[in-house]
């Protein structure tokens, strides 16, 4: 097992309802209310926060748009936003 590996377990109730342990839920940051995903690869599943788990997917399914849409500085996207706001107020 690798260094960052943490272990605990928890017993599956009869209608299938698992308590994920405190020590899980402070590091996946979840609390009462919050929504988890489940990840299955093969035999194994993860459990994932779902928040941070659609801000990741979002971000790899982003990466590089900025570069094909022609935003290669901090100044292209600041003149890009101005561009923006600027036909948001005339609209």
């Amino acid at each position: 097992m690798s260094a960052n590996t943490f272990v605990d377990n928890a017993k599956v109730m009869a209608k299938g309802q698992v308590t994920i342990p405190k020590d899980i839920r402070k590091i996946l940051g979840v609390t009462s209310g919050d929504r988890i995903s489940f990840i299955v690869e093969g035999n194994t599943v993860r459990i994932v926060n779902s928040a941070v788990y659609a801000m990741q997917v979002l971000q790899q399914e982003m990466a590089g748009e900025a570069e094909r849409a022609g935003l290669t500085s901090d100044e292209d996207i600041m003149a890009m936003v101005k561009e923006l706001r600027d036909e948001d107020e005339t609209a």
